[in-house]
């Protein structure tokens, strides 16, 4: 099995999602699919793509769920994709070394060289964060666009993860967890950023900032978001649903 970084990474390179500002207008997970189709993970095969049962990778979804009832109700639109946690499951169970976490910024890869393609990973990964491209008979997943991140020859403000450039409503955020005054660590601290299912163990990088409750003729909104982090509040739902 394949053995994570003896030390703490360097950097905690990862994202801030923002669920309050999330439209689900899918943009993220567009500009995920066009980046990386032509990036490291080339081609991001699509199966019957002009048939009713289309399927594909993508390293980013976008999920809808409806929070509370009537007039307090509303739509909460959550994106999904490897959350590179520092206890990643799927990194230790892989047989052939090909999961791996790296010690310089703790993104975790896939070497697609050495994936046999077992699915151990995925079946590991309590989050559904593995694609399993079966044309190429090998897992691929989101890799923090460290073909982009790391590109000196694009100007500093584009080396940033497709998904974050492309969010019309600047509800996705990059950064360095590790540097206390990145933006991606002042959002956290000042809104609640949120581990998804914490009970598992994983240690995600990524953090969710949980909606802000509704504001309705001045009233306090829907208890279903005023606290997010209670077994009541949405996040606790979402993770509900993800572990079903």
């Amino acid at each position: 099995m394949t053995d994570l970084p003896e030390r703490a990474p360097e950097k905690r390179l990862g994202l801030v999602i923002d669920l309050d500002t999330c439209v689900g207008c899918h943009a993220c997970a567009v500009n995920c699919k066009e980046w990386n189709t032509g990036g490291y993970h080339a081609p991001l095969t699509d199966e019957q793509p002009y048939a009713a049962g289309t399927d594909g990778i993508w390293f980013n979804r976008v999920h809808a769920f409806e929070a509370g009832e009537g007039a307090a109700g509303r739509t909460v639109y959550f994106p999904r994709s490897c959350l590179h946690c520092d206890d990643a499951p799927c990194v230790t169970v892989c047989p052939t070394g090909a999961s791996y976490k790296r010690a310089e910024d703790g993104i975790v890869l896939v070497d697609e060289d050495l994936c046999i393609g077992c699915k151990l990973c995925s079946w590991a990964c309590p989050y559904g964060a593995r694609e399993y491209d079966a044309s190429a008979g090998v897992i691929k997943k989101c890799t923090l666009c460290i073909d982009r991140i790391y590109n000196e020859n694009l100007e500093e403000v584009e080396r940033v993860p497709a998904c974050v450039s492309t969010c019309p409503a600047n509800a996705r955020h990059y950064g360095d967890f590790n540097d206390p005054d990145s933006d991606v660590s002042r959002l956290t601290r000042e809104r609640g950023g949120y581990d998804l299912m914490p009970e598992m163990g994983c240690a995600p990088t990524n953090k969710y900032l949980p909606p802000r409750p509704a504001r309705k003729g001045g009233e306090g909104g829907d208890e279903v978001l005023a606290d997010a982090e209670s077994p009541g509040g949405v996040l606790g739902w979402i993770d509900r649903l993800l572990s079903a």
